[in-house]
């Protein structure tokens, strides 16, 4: 009898985060930066690759910077934070692990991302929070709880966007506080420019790519096999039905 094995597959990291994030549409601009720079941050620009399509409730996949496979599963929501009197967002936990990817072997052979994955191009203004203070993050430190702060500059599907968020990570019934904390530092000087900061704007990643990138994203991809479909039958080849708006591509009507 012969039984199949599965491959072992190595994990880089898991961990648990408690997390918020606002997304809005736009750059933050000058004042906004300005305002976040009142804690020294290190910079990070990347390209991230998120799988939307096939939809997968309650998980998130993606491509970080064509180096990690990362999958985060979604653990409910403990409820809104509000700062202030004037910040509202929502809680999310998350479980995280992160896999090793070879960046030799890329998702599709001519460059681009593949039917169902979209990628999203950051630049990430980031700093650390542990008991209320400024930390940097040391690996192999046990389960410290601090929180991370970033502001990111985020372009997909040709829009910009901005987001602002928090991530606690640590012992589990620490995250609240540390997160709460943090939240309560930052926000003690109001954002700057009458920026509201409420939770139609809260997020995650994995709501918001389906709803709005993604969408422009499927017109660019349905406008692309009009046109191919037009060329075809200009050089002579059968032609087709050009399938209507919001039909898959491939199915005539």
């Amino acid at each position: 009898m012969i039984t199949a094995v599965p491959p072992e597959i190595s994990v880089i990291g898991q961990r648990r985060s408690l997390e918020v994030r606002w997304i809005l549409p736009g750059q933050p601009g000058a004042a906004v930066a300005g305002w976040f720079a009142r804690y020294e941050a290190t910079v990070e620009s990347r390209e991230d690759t998120y799988l939307v399509d096939p939809p997968l409730p309650g998980l998130s996949v993606k491509l970080r910077n064509g180096r990690a496979l990362e999958v985060k599963a979604y653990r409910g929501s403990p409820g809104i934070l509000e700062v202030a009197g004037c910040t509202r967002g929502r809680l999310e936990c998350w479980d995280k692990w992160s896999f090793p990817y070879d960046p030799h072997e890329p998702l599709s052979q001519d460059g681009r991302a593949p039917h169902g994955w979209r990628p999203v191009r950051k630049l990430i203004r980031r700093f650390t929070l542990a008991g209320g203070q400024g930390a940097a993050r040391v690996p192999g430190l046990g389960q410290e709880a601090a929180c991370d702060v970033e502001l990111t500059e985020v372009h997909v599907c040709g829009q910009a966007w901005w987001t602002l968020g928090f991530e606690a990570t640590g012992a589990a019934g620490l995250l609240r506080g540390e997160l709460e904390t943090a939240a309560a530092l930052v926000f003690a000087q109001a954002v700057p420019c009458g920026v509201h900061l409420g939770t139609d704007d809260s997020q995650s990643y994995a709501q918001w790519l389906p709803t709005t990138g993604y969408a422009a994203a499927r017109r660019d991809d349905l406008a692309r096999y009009v046109g191919w479909r037009h060329a075809r039958s200009d050089r002579g080849g059968p032609r087709e039905d050009c399938p209507a708006a919001g039909e898959p591509a491939g199915r005539a009507r």
